[in-house]
């Protein structure tokens, strides 16, 4: 079986199935998962490592499902690493490795934290072609797997869940709900030619645009009022703030750049959360 299209060998096999480990977008899940065992205090870091690794193999298996859809099924991108059999068989051993993981979760903490497991790996295998036809689904799929790896990572650790790891989430699933709609914008002709309806292709972008800092903006007032209400730590407040800042300067670019800082711009959102809640430097 040939699983790389350009290289042959092991080697040329290997870099293939590399190819769709894809950090920018693998990064904020895996994080999330990690930021859920600190919540909880990170009793168990064997356990937190356990859970981090299903939510990058069900990162890995939307990757190369989304790959093999667009190129095999839709047409859409240009070129693939893999062959249609190197995708098949990419899928079939990621999905091997996260149903080991699951049951491990679920022979070592409970049913629940499996249960809170796995929709991190439906969201990524249903997302093409089935969720990404939607637009509530195709904007809410990856952040809301996003969310669930947040308070997957934390039950793992204190087998219950609280109101402010609940919150967490909620935040987490509206900003980057907001970010999503704009980078399904770049995508606007080519959704609009299959009939992929986003949310860019229902409002068209100049709404869609609006829509999506609307969201955003949504999701840091969110977040200024569960410090408020003493759900974040004080310090808390600096995260929205740095985001809102990212955010402007986001809103003056295109869609392609936007989407760059934007994504980014979580990254700092997600980092200034975890010091707030690790270090408490407020409190």
């Amino acid at each position: 079986m040939h699983i790389a299209r350009h290289d042959s060998g092991v080697g040329g096999a290997l870099r293939a199935l590399a190819s769709q480990i894809h950090p920018v977008f693998m990064l904020p899940p895996v994080a999330a998962s990690a930021f859920g065992a600190v919540l909880a205090g990170l009793t168990a870091p064997g356990l937190a490592l356990l859970h981090v690794a299903t939510a990058f193999v069900a990162l890995y298996t939307a990757h190369v499902k989304d790959g093999y859809v667009d190129f095999y099924g839709r047409g859409e991108d240009d070129d693939h690493p893999l062959t249609a059999a190197g995708c098949r068989f990419a899928l079939a051993g990621s999905t091997a490795l996260f149903f080991t993981g699951l049951l491990a979760v679920g022979v070592l903490v409970g049913p629940v934290a499996a249960l809170l497991t796995l929709p991190g790996w439906l969201f990524g295998y249903l997302h093409a072609p089935h969720l990404d036809m939607n637009p509530v689904t195709a904007t809410m799929g990856y952040p809301t797997g996003i969310g669930f790896a947040l308070v997957g990572g934390y039950y793992v650790q204190a087998e219950s869940l609280s109101a402010s790891v609940v919150a967490f989430a909620v935040v987490f699933v509206t900003i980057l709900s907001g970010i999503k709609i704009i980078d399904d914008s770049k995508d606007y002709e080519y959704d609009r030619s299959i009939d992929k309806r986003t949310v860019a292709v229902v409002l068209g972008r100049r709404r869609a645009r609006t829509t999506a800092f609307a969201v955003m903006t949504l999701g840091l007032v969110a977040a200024v009022g569960f410090v408020l209400v003493r759900a974040f730590p004080p310090s808390a407040v600096a995260a929205p703030l740095v985001f809102g800042v990212v955010a402007a300067f986001a809103a003056r670019g295109d869609d392609e750049l936007a989407t760059m800082l934007l994504i980014r711009g979580s990254y700092v959102f997600l980092a200034l959360l975890v010091v707030a809640v690790w270090f408490r430097p407020l409190t």
